[in-house]
């Protein structure tokens, strides 16, 4: 957690520096204002500039490490995350050797991996009025796991052509459903629809 004390005309100067220095935004950061700025007697004697000091504790990249290294510690797993951020994406890579403990991280149908996911996006999204979007993979899942459900909805759709009936998928959360979507959507003799409440919301493949 990194914090810098910056001097400027106005505290919004300040912010703004103390800001671009750190390299965060404003909802990254919590501020407090040491001093208001004086113009002093006829604006020259005794003359202060605002102080302001900045700490970036609400930076997603400092939120999402502290949360995985603590979770990680709990699950006595030994990894580590890799975090980047573009824009309004948190991108999160857990790099670990053990290929059983990247398992249990995933669990079944990356069901562990969606609520790990699920949580930092709590956490990180706390108080702020931007939404930070958080990514989080690991042994490149969620690149196997699309790749596995588009095989899924053309052999599903084969399936409606060839018998003349729907068929109805195991329940799935929104991206994966959002793919089967994707994957069928210029198929000229299927289309695609959800039904159900989450988190048993399934896709529904039938003839047009």
């Amino acid at each position: 957690m990194e914090s810098i004390i910056k001097t400027a005309k106005t505290v919004e100067t300040a912010i703004s520096e103390a800001l671009s220095e750190l390299n965060v935004d404003k909802d990254d950061v919590t501020i407090e204002v040491i001093d208001e700025p004086n113009k002093g007697f006829l604006g020259i004697i005794g003359s202060k500039d605002a102080k302001v000091k900045v700490t970036a504790d609400k930076d997603p990249v400092y939120l999402a490490n502290n949360f995985l290294n603590m979770l990680l510690e709990k699950m006595e797993i030994e990894a580590e995350p890799k975090i980047s951020r573009k824009g309004k994406n948190l991108y999160i890579d857990i790099i670990g050797e053990n290929k059983n403990d990247m398992g249990v991280i995933i669990g079944k149908r990356g069901k562990t991996l969606d609520s790990i996911q699920y949580l930092l996006n709590l956490v990180i999204n706390k108080d702020r009025e931007n939404y930070i979007r958080v990514l989080l993979d690991t042994e490149d899942y969620r690149k196997k796991r699309e790749e596995t459900l588009k095989r899924l909805a053309k052999r599903m759709a084969g399936k409606v052509k060839r018998i003349k009936k729907s068929v109805k998928l195991e329940p799935m959360n929104p991206y994966e459903r959002r793919i089967i979507h994707s994957a069928l959507q210029r198929d000229s003799y299927v289309e695609t629809h959800s039904e159900g409440e989450e988190p048993f919301r399934k896709v529904v493949i039938e003839l047009k």
